[in-house]
């Protein structure tokens, strides 16, 4: 019996990793197609969004099942109830993938982002590909120095959130009213990203150390 539940939990981590290579493609293709406008691109991301929420629904099911039949203890039940946690932080990550995808959708043939934020969510899109890179590597390693540098590629997202808000109530905003409220979107869409990164991050950490990073800090 512990050797079957034992392929039961490294198949919830496989299950994990895979749905996390799929956030990581998503958000990937979903800031090209913001910054291209590359309609088949944002297609993309949008229709593959219903396989993460599968994957999502597929390993909770185990996970509950394992709840219930195999009644787990300290370790195991930390592994299963995070495995919960991080599989919701995923969804969510690729539900925002699929937002940013719906805004490139939406402007098609236009660019959403206007000239005067381009760069700001250039550099937003590479951090927010990063923390997904990483999750992917942190769920495969378990490494704790990819998971503190998720949190500062999270930090990077939330100092450029704020840099968009300078952009759109800058003297050279000239921007239109949708190109406004398209910034103030996306914008929020990345830095929920990056938080979420940050929610594996900390479960992982939970899994390696017993406690949370912040535990930690409160104890210092």
């Amino acid at each position: 019996m512990r050797q079957i539940f034992e392929a039961e939990l490294r198949q919830v981590g496989d299950d994990l990793a895979e749905m996390s290579r799929l956030v990581e493609s998503a958000i990937g293709k979903a800031g090209k197609a913001l910054r291209e406008a590359d309609l088949q691109l944002a297609q993309e991301v949008i229709a593959s969004d219903k396989t993460i929420d599968q994957l999502e629904a597929s390993l909770d099911e185990r996970c509950v099942h394992l709840l219930a039949q195999q009644a787990p203890v300290a370790t195991d039940l930390r592994v299963i109830v995070s495995a919960l946690r991080m599989s919701s932080s995923l969804e969510r990550m690729g539900d925002l993938a699929r937002h940013v995808a719906q805004v490139a959708r939406g402007r098609y043939p236009a660019q959403a982002i206007a000239p005067a934020a381009a760069d700001i969510f250039t550099r937003m899109d590479e951090a927010a590909v990063r923390v997904a890179e990483r999750t992917t590597r942190l769920l495969e390693t378990r490494d704790l120095e990819v998971a503190q540098a998720i949190e500062q590629d999270d930090d990077l997202l939330d100092e450029l959130h704020q840099e968009t808000f300078g952009a759109l109530l800058g003297e050279d905003w000239d921007g239109t009213v949708q190109e406004a409220v398209d910034i103030t979107l996306v914008g929020r869409y990345y830095e929920r990203f990056g938080d979420h990164g940050v929610s594996i991050a900390k479960r992982v950490t939970f899994l390696v150390t017993g406690d949370f990073p912040e535990d930690h800090q409160h104890n210092q």
